[in-house]
């Protein structure tokens, strides 16, 4: 019987050069081969197929029955096969490509725009497609390889992921200007623990962090209105509905909105926000050149925002 699986692609192409050329010779010269090579090609390929491929006379060479089928089968295969090749060349030389990031919404309005306009100028051929979504699902569009990158908080407790610390900030309260905490010499965990305060729901990283290190100095925060987005719970701030526990990264938003922040002591709280990817998935070439262009970035302060030019 015919071994199909014992055909190989250089058998093919000996092939499809003598079916096209006429000659051995002339096959053999477009293959850059010695005819004996080519010849010993197509007899191997003959014998995997148990058929014969050419009649050979002395003076003639013509394609049998079997050969002329096998013919624009044997072009299609080839050419589907340099059109992977080309393209994985295309990817592994970032001529092309695509890299999805997912990021919470105030790193994808203060850093990830500068990083995708600094990774376009080097490479135009490649998509860069992000996510604006809440801090919980970051780590989420990271884990289930739904991002190949995400910017955010990491709680610290998942392993299956790798953080590259990009910048800190601390938590703070954000209020109305005339709020009573504002006018407090020294703002601390004591005087915001009796109020409800606005914030991200249960499983949200940034709360899971805030939470784990207020519990080691027996702090527990009454929760009020649980809101995942930031300028969501900016305006809540802003309408009156109470104060809101934050990271100082908002204050530029919470001025133009008139609103206080005050920095809560006693203890000081710091948040990282990281670069994230998945422990176990391999990034393609794209992602990893998209990720290695924003470690840059953090390191020169290439068109970051202020609050990402530290931790060097």
């Amino acid at each position: 019987m015919p071994s199909a699986m014992s055909v190989t692609l250089r058998q093919l192409r000996a092939f499809l050069a003598v079916a096209e050329e006429g000659r051995f010779t002339r096959a053999a010269d477009r293959l850059k081969v010695s005819q004996s090579t080519v010849s010993a090609l197509v007899r191997d390929l003959e014998a995997n197929l148990a058929l014969r491929l050419f009649d050979r006379h002395t003076r003639m060479l013509r394609l049998t029955q079997a050969g002329e089928e096998i013919v624009p089968l044997a072009r299609k295969t080839l050419a589907d096969l340099d059109h992977t090749l080309e393209s994985l060349g295309q990817l592994h030389g970032l001529a092309r490509g695509r890299v999805t990031v997912a990021a919470s919404s105030l790193q994808s309005a203060l850093f990830v725009p500068q990083a995708m306009q600094v990774f376009a100028r080097a490479h135009p051929g490649i998509e860069v497609v992000l996510f604006d979504v809440p801090q919980a699902q970051v780590l989420e569009l990271v884990r289930s390889g739904g991002a190949d990158l995400g910017l955010g908080t990491d709680s610290g407790n998942r392993h299956d992921l790798i953080a590259q610390v990009m910048s800190s900030d601390t938590f703070a309260c954000v209020m109305q200007a005339d709020h009573p905490l504002t006018r407090l010499p020294v703002l601390t965990w004591r005087e915001i623990e009796p109020i409800p305060v606005i914030g991200p729901p249960a499983g949200d990283p940034l709360r899971e962090q805030l939470d784990f290190a207020l519990a080691r100095s027996g702090i527990s925060l009454r929760r009020g209105q649980e809101v995942s987005l930031p300028l969501t719970v900016l305006g809540m701030v802003a309408a009156g509905v109470g104060v809101a526990v934050m990271t100082t990264n908002v204050s530029p938003l919470a001025r133009a909105l008139g609103l206080a922040t005050r920095e809560i002591t006693n203890p000081v709280v710091r948040r990282q926000i990281s670069l994230l990817c998945h422990a176990e998935r391999s990034l393609s070439p794209a992602a990893q050149r998209f990720r290695a262009t924003i470690l840059r970035m953090k390191k020169t302060g290439e068109k970051l925002p202020d609050q990402f030019i530290a931790l060097s």
